[in-house]
Parts: C-alpha cells; sequence; structure tokens
C-alpha cells in the first residue's frame, strides 16, 4: 500500500546565491549567445519550427540563432505550475515551487549486487527491483529509470524499463532512455493505456521526459523529435544540461551556466512555438571537469553551487526543475558519498528545486548501490527536517510545561514530553550507539541499510497492474521492436 510521499516544503531557511541584477546579466547573456553564437538543433522537424517563425536556420550545420525576443516570448507561455501524475492518485506531485520531491538517479549501467556484492552489467530484472524497492520508501516520490536493462534490445529497451518500473510501482516515472520520435510514440501510447485514453493523459500525465543536451551549444535529433511528440501528447518534457567547466563549458563557473543555460531554454522555447502551453521543466546537472584527468567529478564545491544556481534560473523563467543532486563521485558508500550528497541535497533544496534526482547512485551516475539509495534517503529526511526551520508557537515554546517541571525537574515524563516526542528525528544508519555495543559488533550504517533493502525486496509488494494493461505493454514493445 502506498505511504505519505516525504517532501521538503515551503522551507523557512532561504538562499542568497545572486543579486537580481547577476542573474539578469546570466540571463541577457545567454540570449546574446543564443542570437550571435547559436545552438545546433540537427533534427529536421525542429529547424521547420524554428523557420517558421522567423530564427535563422543553417541548413547545413543546424545551428538556429534566435531573436532575443522570440526566446522570451515563447518562454512566457510555459505553464509555471502542473502536476506530474501517479499510477495512485494520492502519490501525485504538484510542481508548485513549494516541495521538493525525491527521486531515483537514472540510466546507470553497473550495480553492486545486493546479495553477492560484486559489482556487474545491469539488467531488466535491477530495473523492477529497484522499482518495488523505491516504491517502499516514503522519501522517494517519483522514479527516473535508474539502470539500462541491457540485456534488452537497444531500440526497445527505453519501453522495456519503464513497464518494468510501472509494473513495480504506482509512483510518478519520468524516464531520461527514450531517445527518438518511434520510441515516443510508443511510450505515450502505453502510458494512454495506463490511463484509458489520450485526454485522461493530458489530464493525468503519469510520465515525463527528460532529454540530455549536447554540450556545448548542442542537441541530439532524436531527442528532440522525442521530446516534440512527448509534448504534443501532453507529457511534461525537459532537457538537462551537463556541461563541465573546462571541457564542454568555460572555466568560470558564470560562463559554465551561461552555456548551459543556452542549451536548456533554447529547446525549451521550441516546445513552446511548437506547443505553446506544454508543460515543460528545466532540467541540470553541470559540473566541473576533474583538473588532473578531465573526467566527470559527481561533487565539489562547484557542483553545489550549480545545484543551487539551476533552481535560481528556473525560478527566473518561472517553469519547475529537475536537478541532478547526490550522484557522489565515491565508489562506494563512504566519507566522500556522505560529504558530497550531503551538500549537493542541501543546496539544491534550500532554492526549493521540484524535483531532486540522483539516490543510489556511486561513481558519478555509473553504478547503482541499494546500500546508498537507502542511505541517501536519510540524508535527504535530516536535509527536509533543517529546512523546515523551528516553529515558534504557544505550543511550542512550552511555557506549562516550563512551570510545571519548574528548576531542577525532568520533562522526560511530562505529557507535553509525550505529546511531542516523536518530532524528534530518529535516524537508521548514523550510529549512536556506545562504544563498546559498536566495538562487539563492528557492525555500521552500509550493513543496516543492506539488511532493510533486502527485507524489502522480499516483502514489499506495490498494488499491481491489471493484467489487461501489462498484456497491452507487451503488445505495443513487440510491434516496436518488429
Amino acid at each position: 500500500m502506498a505511504g505519505i510521499l516525504k517532501a521538503v516544503a515551503n522551507p523557512k531557511l532561504s538562499l542568497n546565491l545572486f543579486t537580481p541584477e547577476e542573474v539578469q546579466r546570466i540571463h541577457q547573456a545567454t540570449l546574446e549567445v543564443i542570437e550571435t553564437v547559436g545552438v545546433r538543433f540537427p533534427s529536421r522537424r525542429a529547424q521547420e519550427i524554428w523557420a517558421a517563425h522567423g530564427a535563422h536556420v543553417d541548413a547545413k550545420t543546424g545551428i538556429v540563432k534566435a531573436p532575443a525576443h522570440l526566446i522570451e516570448a515563447a518562454l512566457k507561455q510555459a505553464p509555471a505550475m502542473y502536476t506530474l501524475a501517479a499510477r495512485d492518485a494520492t502519490q501525485d506531485l504538484p510542481l508548485d515551487g513549494k516541495h521538493v520531491w525525491v527521486g531515483t538517479d537514472g540510466c546507470g549501467v553497473e550495480i553492486i549486487d545486493l546479495y553477492s556484492g560484486e559489482r556487474r552489467r545491469s539488467r531488466l530484472q535491477d530495473v523492477e527491483e529497484i522499482a518495488r524497492v523505491a516504491d517502499a520508501l516514503e522519501q522517494v516520490a517519483f522514479h527516473w529509470v535508474a539502470l539500462s536493462a541491457q540485456d534488452k534490445p537497444a531500440h526497445t529497451r527505453g519501453l522495456h524499463e519503464i513497464a518494468a518500473v510501472w509494473r513495480n510501482s504506482t509512483k510518478h516515472v519520468q524516464t531520461e532512455s527514450i531517445y527518438n520520435e518511434s520510441e515516443a510514440k510508443a511510450a505515450v501510447e502505453m502510458a494512454t493505456v495506463l490511463v484509458g485514453s489520450r485526454e485522461a493523459l493530458r489530464q493525468r500525465p503519469v510520465l515525463s521526459l527528460m532529454q540530455c543536451t549536447a554540450p556545448p551549444l548542442g542537441h541530439d535529433a532524436g531527442s528532440l523529435d522525442a521530446a516534440l511528440i512527448g509534448a504534443q501528447a501532453g507529457l511534461p518534457v525537459g532537457f538537462m544540461t551537463m556541461s563541465a567547466c573546462l571541457t564542454t563549458g568555460p572555466a568560470t563557473l558564470a560562463g559554465n551556466l551561461v552555456v548551459g543555460n543556452a542549451e536548456v531554454i533554447s529547446a525549451t522555447a521550441l516546445i513552446q512555438l511548437a506547443y505553446p502551453g506544454a508543460p515543460v521543466f528545466y532540467a541540470a546537472a553541470q559540473t566541473a571537469s576533474d583538473l588532473r584527468t578531465g573526467a566527470y567529478t559527481g561533487g565539489g564545491p562547484e557542483d553545489f553551487l550549480f545545484g543551487a544556481a539551476g533552481g535560481v534560473l528556473a525560478d527566473f523563467y518561472n517553469i519547475p526543475i529537475s536537478m541532478g543532486s547526490f550522484a557522489t563521485g565515491a565508489k562506494e558508500p563512504n566519507w566522500q558519498a556522505g560529504l558530497e550528497n550531503t551538500f549537493s541535497t542541501f543546496m539544491a533544496s534550500i532554492v526549493v528545486s521540484d524535483m531532486l534526482l540522483g539516490v543510489g547512485f556511486l561513481h558519478g551516475s555509473r553504478i547503482w548501490s541499494y546500500e546508498q539509495m537507502l542511505m541517501d534517503c536519510e540524508i535527504y529526511e535530516i536535509v527536509r527536517r533543517v529546512l523546515a526551520g523551528i516553529e515558534v508557537n504557544s505550543e511550542t515554546l512550552a511555557l506549562q510545561a516550563i512551570r510545571e517541571v519548574g528548576p531542577g525537574g525532568n520533562f522526560l515524563k511530562h505529557k507535553h514530553t509525550r505529546a511531542h516526542m516523536r518530532e524528534i528525528f530518529v535516524p537508521e544508519y548514523l550510529d549512536r550507539r556506545p562504544y563498546n555495543v559498536w566495538e562487539e559488533k563492528k557492525d555500521g550504517p552500509r550493513d543496516w541499510a543492506r539488511q532493510k533493502a533486502r527485507h524489502l525486496l522480499e516483502t514489499h509488494q506495490p498494488d499491481p497492474l491489471d493484467p489487461a494493461i501489462v498484456r497491452e505493454f507487451e503488445r505495443i514493445i513487440a510491434a516496436q521492436e518488429r
């Protein structure tokens, strides 16, 4: 059965990362880049849409240069708020600028096996099992397809994955694994089967599509076509920049923000030109390349600042955001993972990023770990409580209890304590035991998380899908494979 989902809601703490003037300068620099340098749109359909609205399109290179007024007018068409629907309507997620919902991360290719502890390639069964465990966790509000089903054909893999999640969870699905027009049409058909009709899907989008940009200043043709198909059907669509300082973006953080922002808002404007008012979201997971290797870092102060900056920019454009968080560069659940995932989650949450991605991954979104997933949920729970701040009212000030206990007394048995004691945070994975108990057992958070994950996998059963819907999914995927 579905539990009550937990979210950061109306945080009392706030962060002033930029002045209004600085946000405006980033925006103006972005518009200048789009208009004078251009962004590559290799999709013929995308080029036709741009040309029909007066943008300059170089058919040979695919580079589009759009005037600032066209971009700004298009972005104003995007809805500021909408709801991500779930198979279970009690788990619908309002994207209203007041909540931070957490999801799994996506598209990893390896997993640390929950029982053998060995690292191996991912398969469809892993997608199913991760979805089932995530379905049981109150902190996880929606799914990204966590791992690639590498035992399925590449051209239908994304469809197998979303079907597997829907079979094993009642929560919303946001996929980053639909890469072309044909797959997108099949995914829309599957979502339509799930809710009953095309009109019902518009009212209750149980699927949303996220596409990665191709930095610097580019997009993938198939991803653009897929996004346009999704938007036509009323599915929320977003574009995620992963531009990295030094390699696919300038070395400076502000410069990297401009490059990534140009990618995201140009594609968002395209969707609005094609389908005004279509639900869209900003998406970002910018980073800095490692100075020693040039590799993706998955952590560090630059990532934490980018995590907040993306939320500020999405607020400026008045659209929701799906922000990359967690996804530590650590190779196992350890001190590095805790540090990086805590900072990234805090920074993205304090600016109220609507959707927060990443629980469960190691090595920069490459390797899935159940233990990390559960410990990431505890990190999020701590951040959620911190951002709620301290409530001050006649009940919380506890004056009557203080009078009754008085100097030298003890509050433990007082009725006020009994009424409020369960509001105090009780960790699952922070070790607060006496030293002698730890010394005797020598176990720890990773062991406890592994044990709980195994328990959830072996006992949790989400509400099943109608067998007729499952058969329809199989028919759609089989047709796509043919």
